[in-house]
């Protein structure tokens, strides 16, 4: 009994440190399979614009048939042949072949031999008649024929006048340079420089829709049906799990993965590749997410700071135009409708409670060194009397008068400090006050609603903003992104030492 007690507990702590591990190795071996269809449409992509360089890097395969002979082909070319409808291209194959035949030729018969000079004659009219078509233009290899143009008018550029390509290869083709340089010179100069730019050329067949051959599908169609497959059993188990959700809120939830199903826009496969590697832990993507992420909010936060600095001040300029802030100052009861929620005139209220606080709390500290600054200048005012000065040089007189001095200015201050108190205290003084505060501000508002002062206040406050709104901008389109940037960093990295 103790032992099934026992062995209980320990069954599912088993399989719950399995169920993720068998979990992690399916995501990760669909992030491989993923990766590898996004390297094929790479190489599919690919294909025809580095076809040259695929020629001469990729290697040669070799098979054998039921016949026991072997059999080897290049595997650009057998791509080409197979998914992209490339056959070689039957002008410059010919073009080849005769070069071969006229090979044979010689050494069969000599370089004089009529025959000799008959090929020789055909490979001149067929040069001009490659030059005139450019059987390049089809492949997208006009480049091409201007690369064999140039190495032949460079070949026998001191044997021809008008810088002719037609001219350098009737010359180079001709029984006289033949018989001048040799057939080895001849065949090796062609066989190295011009031979392998003219293998290159190809032909693309057209299927019967109208347009080029492209057979990529057969391929990529298994992997697509695959992730289609996985994603809608992925969809439905989530469903299953989550059963307040829809199939359509779930596919929200993995919307990326539609891309690795899609026929089109196969480069777009790229954002599921990379987040399903991230996901399976087979790259780590989180710095970067990070610096990205910090980038874009630092640049984000410079423009919308400077958006809403300038919407605010562009408010405060039509509010002053339109004299709204004006009439809220000058006129508050007759023009303007305010609201009141508590019925607490809150800056009376305020300016009551920073004056209790300045004469209970702030002015008793700072008394001391307004007593230090009323001494001095007492006793500047004083030494500039005959009298004082007198007084100073009589011996026992100067400290008497210092004594005299600072007494009399604490006796000043405290009276001032005890007569600000007393008014907060005695109800007339505080009404006196009131009073001399609301005459102050009736009389301000009065001079203020004279027309040309108002409105010379106005244009100075609205002409202040426009250039406070101007040299902030143009400080903030001049400030240096790099140095945002590492501002940025940097209160992050002290953040993370504080947390830390």
């Amino acid at each position: 009994m103790t032992l099934q007690t026992q062995a209980a507990p320990t069954q599912p702590l088993t399989r719950k440190r399995k169920k993720p591990q068998r979990k992690l190795w399916f995501e990760r071996f669909m992030a491989i399979l993923a990766l590898i269809n996004f390297c094929l449409v790479l190489l599919d992509s690919s294909y025809i614009p580095w076809r040259d360089f695929y020629l001469q890097r990729l290697p040669t395969l070799h098979w054998r048939e039921a016949s026991t002979q072997n059999y080897g082909a290049q595997v650009t070319e057998w791509y080409g042949t197979q998914f992209k409808g490339i056959e070689p291209y039957r002008g410059t194959e010919l073009y080849l072949a005769t070069v071969d035949q006229l090979s044979q030729q010689i050494q069969q018969t000599g370089e004089q031999s009529p025959e000799v000079v008959a090929l020789l004659r055909d490979l001149q009219n067929q040069s001009i008649e490659m030059i005139d078509e450019n059987p390049f233009q089809a492949a997208g290899r006009s480049g091409t024929l201007e690369k064999i143009k140039h190495l032949m008018r460079t070949r026998m550029h001191d044997r021809i006048k008008y810088d002719s390509a037609k001219q350098a290869f009737q010359v180079f083709w001709s029984p006289a340079y033949l018989a001048e340089v040799g057939w080895v010179n001849v065949i090796g100069f062609f066989d190295q420089r011009i031979r392998p730019l003219m293998e290159t050329n190809f032909y693309r067949a057209i299927g019967e829709n109208g347009n080029l051959i492209d057979l990529f599908w057969k391929i990529d169609i298994w992997f697509m049906g695959l992730f289609a497959l996985e994603f809608f059993a992925r969809t439905y188990y989530l469903s299953r799990v989550y059963r307040n959700t829809s199939w359509l809120e779930t596919m929200v939830w993995r919307w990326y993965d539609v891309f690795l199903f899609l026929p089109f826009w196969r480069w777009l496969r790229a954002i599921p590749v990379t987040l399903r590697l991230s996901q399976a832990k087979l790259i780590d993507l989180e710095p970067l997410s990070h610096r990205l992420f910090r980038v874009s909010l630092a640049n984000y936060a410079v423009e919308l700071t400077e958006i809403v600095v300038i919407r605010v001040i562009d408010e405060i300029q039509d509010l002053i135009k339109e004299e709204v802030i004006t009439r809220w100052l000058l006129q508050p009861n007759r023009t303007w409708r305010y609201v009141d929620l508590n019925g607490i005139n809150e800056v009376e209220a305020i300016s009551q409670r920073l004056t209790h606080l300045l004469m209970r709390q702030v002015l008793p500290q700072v008394k001391p060194q307004v007593d230090s600054i009323l001494h001095y200048s007492v006793t500047s005012v004083m030494n500039q009397t005959l009298l004082y000065r007198g007084l100073q040089a009589i011996p026992g007189v100067n400290g008497w008068s210092n004594q005299l001095t600072q007494r009399l200015v604490s006796e000043i201050s405290s009276n001032i400090y005890n007569g600000l108190a007393a008014a907060l205290e005695d109800p007339m003084l505080a009404e006196l006050f009131q009073q001399l505060t609301q005459n102050f501000t009736e009389a301000l508002k009065s001079e203020l609603q004279q027309e040309a002062t108002l409105r010379e206040i106005q244009s100075l406050v609205v002409a202040l903003l426009e250039e406070i709104k101007i040299n902030y901008a143009e400080r903030i389109s001049e400030a240096d992104d790099e140095q945002l940037r590492e501002q940025t960093k940097r209160l992050v990295e002290i953040t993370q030492g504080i947390e830390l």
